[in-house]
């Protein structure tokens, strides 16, 4: 979330922040009126408090000097407690509308990033490697899976519903090579690695900033905890209520872990395969920096550096975009995403998101560094997907199948 400070100050730009992500800027107003209504019920709380307590402690003193308190004193002392029981209340219940609001406003776009509705206002930033040419038929990865068997579809919808499969054979040892090698290669920049819960309390979920503009789109439990769509929330939560200190900057962590996506809206898409699933596997990276933008724009250029390396070695051609305003998420203040290209649809497919936020998922967790001159700031969060499969895992399979149906593994994969 952002700074209330940061909003007041900057309200016009977090207004027009809202309209480029097509979210309602009303809200800005609305909450600043609420903040207004906030702070004049707590100056009044504070004073009647401060006020309470000054008579307690001169009613104490002279009792210490053995005057006793008059009914004035008492009646006195029990105006202050029933005009705190009638404000407190109020005070409660503005609070957390204040609250409620403040979650809603969206992170503010960097400045290079454009403007746009929707997909069509992303900006192609390079491409990198020229489709291969196939003197066949080409086939789509689930048809050449089922054949070898790889892949079932069919008794996974029986089992699991729909968008469901099993990776079968050398298909999961296939996926399981690519995201060893993808943590491996983590891990020598610097990474630690982990595993991590993908089911997770409420709180992660709006301090990472997937709630409330997410909610409809992760699995809930009856014991109100969450299945998460990504490691990026528990990673980006690890340290939450916690100081760091400047020297442990930047913070590098890494997960593989299941995630989990309900999928919502997106009836009709995508429906053959395993481009969309309900349930896959990935390698993420976070990371915390200090609280600098210009250091976390390196970083983010490292670590869509570090995801391009790996779709370069193995030969896949892609292609980076610049997310616009209307194509990012509310939290995210620069994206990036990374499209590989699948040759039996003939476009590229986005297998990579890149995204940083500044302060805006530490300042809800509650992230904090010790800076070296002895201040204390919110760090900067970022993250990228390394690999994420069983999409990845398609692409591999369309861009390496070989005229007989069978696939030719990538020497970086061979297992």
């Amino acid at each position: 979330m952002l700074d209330i400070a940061y909003i007041r100050n900057n309200t016009q730009l977090v207004k027009q922040a809202s309209i480029n992500k097509q979210l309602n800027p009303a809200i800005v107003d609305e909450l600043l009126t609420v903040d207004e209504q906030r702070r004049a019920l707590q100056q009044k709380v504070d004073d009647l408090r401060r006020d309470s307590n000054e008579h307690a402690r001169k009613l104490k003193q002279n009792v210490a000097n053995g005057t006793l308190p008059t009914d004035e004193d008492k009646n006195l002392g029990k105006e202050f407690k029933n005009k705190l029981k009638e404000l407190e209340p109020q005070l409660k219940e503005v609070e957390d509308k204040y609250q409620a609001m403040l979650y809603q406003i969206p992170n503010v776009p960097a400045n290079d990033v454009p403007v746009g509705p929707d997909e069509s206002g992303n900006q192609m930033i390079r491409q990198v490697g020229k489709p291969k040419t196939f003197d066949f038929d080409v086939k789509p990865h689930e048809e050449i899976m089922t054949k070898l068997g790889w892949l079932d579809v069919d008794r996974a919808v029986r089992i699991g519903g729909f968008r469901s499969y099993f990776l079968k054979g050398d298909g999961l040892r296939l996926e399981q090579a690519l995201l060893r090698v993808a943590l491996d290669r983590l891990v020598t920049a610097g990474f630690e690695p982990m595993s991590v819960p993908v089911l997770v309390n409420e709180d992660a979920m709006w301090g990472t900033g997937y709630f409330p503009w997410g909610q409809e789109d992760h699995y809930k439990t009856q014991d109100n905890q969450f299945l998460t769509g990504t490691a990026e929330v528990a990673l980006t939560a690890y340290r939450q209520g916690e100081t760091l200190t400047e020297k442990e900057l930047p913070f590098q962590i890494c997960g593989i872990s299941p995630c989990f996506r309900r999928e919502v809206g997106s009836y009709g898409k995508d429906t053959s395969g395993v481009i969309r699933v309900h349930q896959f596997n990935k390698v993420e990276q976070v990371v915390y920096t200090v609280a600098d933008e210009t250091i976390t724009r390196e970083w983010h250029e490292k670590m869509v550096r570090l995801a391009e390396q790996l779709l370069e070695d193995l030969e896949l051609p892609y292609q980076v975009l610049l997310m616009c305003t209307g194509d990012m998420g509310a939290g995210q203040r620069k994206k990036y995403d990374i499209e590989t290209w699948f040759p039996s649809q003939q476009k590229y497919r986005e297998t990579h998101s890149a995204s940083y936020f500044n302060d805006f998922q530490s300042r809800q967790l509650n992230i904090k560094y010790q800076a070296k001159d002895g201040s204390t700031k919110f760090v900067y969060t970022l993250n990228n997907t390394m690999a994420a499969s069983p999409r990845l895992l398609a692409a591999i399979i369309e861009n390496y199948q070989q005229p007989d149906g069978s696939v030719a593994i990538p020497k970086l994969l061979t297992f």
